[in-house]
């Protein structure tokens, strides 16, 4: 008996798409929160976010 093919009641597991989206919403924020302080550093360090030297 295979571990990978145990099923609950007959049926297999499936996991809830608001699971994927969760951490789909959560990764998003944590890259966009990054790109932010990215830019705010830049910006006081340096006085501009995006410049050519």
């Amino acid at each position: 008996m295979s571990p990978i093919s145990r099923t609950r009641g007959g049926k297999k597991m499936i996991v809830p798409n608001t699971l994927y989206t969760a951490v789909l919403a959560v990764a998003f924020g944590v890259i966009l929160a990054t790109a932010a302080f990215t830019a705010y550093k830049c910006y006081t360090q340096y006085g501009t976010i995006f410049s050519l030297p």
